[in-house]
């Protein structure tokens, strides 16, 4: 993915050990490769005593297309891959307070329906909420509700799986549109791609 100045996004997946410093290290190997993590999402994985982490880095492009390998050579990094031309599923989460005093509330709450977010705290004077989806569906509601006024957004990275594969004996990942195979749409939430 091209994120523009010969620069290219990459979506990587990292199974690593769960222990204190390789955080450190792997965003250390990043820095020296003049990498930039556009976003990081980190947290336990199936197996105990592993952490799973979903980067989205950016670099020159003759350069961040070798950032799996790189990381593949650090000893705490279990399994890596690069899922950027792959077919996935990915969400990002936010949380988001907002001044809702009883006079806007209701506009409020009728946005956070439109948008399929879930009210997780009301205040007096506030309203906090959780959303998750594509970057554009997040960007798009908080630029809504900066009239009313933001309190705080707080968001993840990235998060992303391959999509498992709809044919016996494919391996999960494969995008299987050809003739052979038909082509299912899902149903699409702004910003994503409904085709699997």
């Amino acid at each position: 993915m091209a994120a523009g100045n010969g620069t290219q996004q990459r979506t990587i997946s990292a199974l690593v050990q769960d222990k204190p410093g390789v955080l450190a290290r792997i965003s250390g190997l990043f820095r020296r490769r003049g990498f930039n993590i556009a976003s990081l999402a980190v947290g336990r994985s199936e197996s105990p005593g592993l952490s799973r982490m979903t980067f989205v880095v950016e670099g020159p492009e003759e350069v961040v297309k070798h950032v799996a390998a790189q990381l593949d050579r650090l000893i705490d990094v279990v399994e890596v891959r690069d899922i950027t031309e792959s077919n996935i599923v990915w969400r990002e989460l936010a949380l988001i307070k907002v001044n809702a005093p009883a006079k806007t509330r209701g506009e409020v709450l009728e946005l956070t329906n439109v948008y399929r977010a879930n009210v997780i705290d009301i205040g007096v004077e506030s309203l906090t909420m959780e959303i998750s989806g594509g970057r554009q569906k997040i960007d798009s509601l908080i630029e809504l509700l900066r009239k009313f006024g933001l309190l705080e957004v707080i968001r993840t990275g990235r998060v992303a799986t391959l999509r498992g594969t709809l044919v016996e004996g494919e391996d999960d990942g494969l995008f299987q549109s050809d003739a052979s195979s038909p082509t299912y749409i899902l149903p699409v939430t702004s910003g994503e791609s409904g085709s699997v």
